[in-house]
């Protein structure tokens, strides 16, 4: 019998089209079940369109429903991906126009800092009702979370359902060493690499072809090219002497060295509020992607198999070994971070499920600079599983950007500030300001 791969949040354009490209490109899966669910029906309708244009441009054949009840969607379901966005553009504008009245600088602000920390405020209590739905409806069903903050939503998960199957997919390490290799010109399938970290900062341990190392090239690239010099993950590489796997925007949040200095900004091209025009670009996305569909049926795929989650779904239905980096709770996977805190990982994929590599201690300075963000993350969390607002101010407190760019009783009022625009969607016992 074909499995049911749900997905929550299909009103999300990109994803459900690249998802599903993926997916209905392995001839094992061009027959599945589709359960498609949004809160919004004009998304849910376009994301059924986009659904039924994709099968047919890549000539599959699946079963293809929307469903505006999460209930009646997630009943009976394998998988479960959730690409959620709580608030959508409305709170994203919130989460960088409220902050710059401060005086800070975000770049991305989705997994980090004052943005990112309410991100994640917003999206608990959602997530914490769909583990509730799948414990009673699918519980023996994996959940494949792309959803932001993806640290703080594995670890939170991981806090009120641990008995609940979750693997974090993210992006960031594939992009990272498929451009570091085209940067070397080496390709892409002739290199094997070791990554290790935190999402969005974990740290490429060995990259390698035929047993060497490709650093040294890309030590000679960078030598080279005094503008490539001029990039945050570059600059962290050289002093850290591990390459970082996000990109230079978002990597200067996790980090107090670059954001709240005007000379770094400009001598590293940085683009403050670059999430406010990449969300924007996604609006028009989805209004392009609407009409097109309207006037032709038709939809432009790219099926090129390299996102997770059909992939693990793949490997998981058809006993196809495969490592890709997920993000899991820390038991003994890198023995100098936190234990039950998320971190991303090799992890071996086959037809028993899903096995995170023990990496053991990972470099003493790159750990260092992981746990300056797992702290905010972790108090985050603990935030909302305790109901205590005084961990919100906490975590905002130790945050490293905001930490280097504000001070105590602006980061604390801040907070107020972020509540009271926040409000109905943090959990209940988050919504009123602290005084002091």
């Amino acid at each position: 019998m074909p499995p049911t791969i749900v997905i929550v949040g299909a009103g999300s354009v990109v994803f459900t089209r690249d998802l599903l490209g993926d997916v209905f490109s392995f001839p094992e899966l061009s027959s599945v079940r589709v359960v498609l669910h949004d809160i919004d029906p004009e998304r849910l309708e376009t994301a059924r369109a986009i659904a039924e244009a994709t099968a047919r441009e890549v000539g599959a054949h699946p079963e293809i429903k929307a469903e505006a009840d999460r209930r009646r969607a997630l009943d009976g379901a394998d998988y479960v991906i959730n690409v959620i966005q709580v608030g959508m553009y409305e709170a994203t504008v919130l989460d960088f126009e409220i902050p710059a009245g401060f005086g800070l600088n975000q770049t991305i602000a989705d997994t980090i800092g004052i943005g990112g920390i309410f991100r994640g405020l917003r999206t608990f209590p959602v997530l914490a009702a769909i583990a509730r739905d799948m414990a009673e409806l699918c519980p023996d069903a994996w959940l494949l979370n792309y959803t932001n903050p993806m640290a703080m939503n594995v670890t939170f998960l991981h806090a009120v359902a641990p008995q609940l199957k979750v693997l974090g997919l993210c992006h960031s390490v594939h992009w990272t060493m498929d451009g570091l290799c085209e940067l070397v010109g080496v390709p892409l399938d002739e290199v094997t690499y070791w990554s290790a970290g935190v999402n969005h900062q974990g740290w490429v341990l060995r990259w390698e072809r035929e047993g060497k190392s490709l650093y040294p090239l890309l030590d000679e690239r960078i030598a080279a090219d005094p503008e490539l010099r001029r990039r945050v993950r570059v600059d962290m590489y050289r002093r850290l002497g591990f390459y970082p796997t996000e990109t230079s925007e978002h990597s200067s949040e996790y980090v107090p060295w670059y954001l709240h200095h005007p000379s770094e900004v400009e001598r590293l091209r940085l683009n403050v509020g670059e999430y406010v025009d990449i969300s924007a670009e996604n609006l028009a996305e989805y209004t392009r992607v609407r009409e097109q569909l309207a006037t032709t049926g038709r939809l432009e795929i790219e099926s090129g198999a390299t996102e997770y989650a059909p992939q693990v779904i793949h490997s998981l239905e058809t006993g196809t070994i495969r490592v890709i980096s997920a993000n899991v709770a820390n038991h003994g996977l890198i023995t100098n971070l936190p234990s039950g805190f998320a971190v991303e990982v090799p992890t071996l994929l086959d037809g028993l499920g899903a096995h995170p590599i023990h990496v053991g201690d990972l470099p003493p300075q790159c750990a260092a600079v992981n746990r300056s963000y797992i702290g905010p993350a972790e108090l985050a969390v603990r935030a909302a599983v305790d109901g205590d607002p005084r961990l919100v101010r906490a975590a905002a407190m130790v945050d490293p950007n905001a930490a280097a760019s504000l001070t105590v009783d602006q980061i604390w009022q801040l907070c107020d500030a972020m509540v009271a625009a926040h409000g109905p969607l943090l959990p209940e016992a988050l919504r009123e300001p602290l005084p002091l």
